[in-house]
């Protein structure tokens, strides 16, 4: 797969989804809340860390660096 994830945008999905874990360990959200939260999380930290965005790729979106 071609990254199509530039530097920046994975940084702040991954700080986005550090701060959810956070907000969870310091007990700030529990119940529901924290479940739909862990799974945007999750979803923002797997591409984050993989470069690679499938929801860019039907718009043929890049924000990687040229």
């Amino acid at each position: 797969m071609t990254k199509n994830m530039g530097t920046v945008d994975r940084v702040v999905r991954i700080l986005a989804a550090i701060a959810v874990g956070v907000l969870y360990l310091t007990h700030v959200i529990s119940g529901p809340v924290a479940i739909v939260l862990g799974i945007i999380a999750v979803v923002l930290v797997v591409p984050g860390f993989a470069g690679t965005c499938p929801a860019y790729m039907p718009f043929n979106f890049s924000t990687a660096e040229q």
